[in-house]
C-alpha cells in the first residue's frame, strides 16, 4: 500500500452520505414528529377538558 504525503492528505475529500448517517437523520425527524403529535394531543385534552378512557 502506498503512503500519502502531507500534501496529498490535505487534498483528500470525504465520501458520500452513508446509510447509517441517513438512517440517524430519519429517526431524529421521526422522533420530532412523535413528540409534536404527543404534545398536540396533550394540549387538545387540556383545552377540551377530556381524557382518554382507561383500558
Amino acid at each position: 500500500m502506498e503512503e500519502l504525503t502531507k500534501q496529498q492528505l490535505l487534498k483528500v475529500r470525504g465520501g458520500a452520505i452513508s446509510a447509517t448517517y441517513l438512517n440517524a437523520i430519519v429517526k431524529g425527524i421521526d422522533a420530532l414528529f412523535d413528540l409534536g403529535r404527543s404534545l398536540g394531543s396533550s394540549i387538545k385534552q387540556i383545552v377540551t377538558g377530556t381524557s382518554c378512557p382507561a383500558p
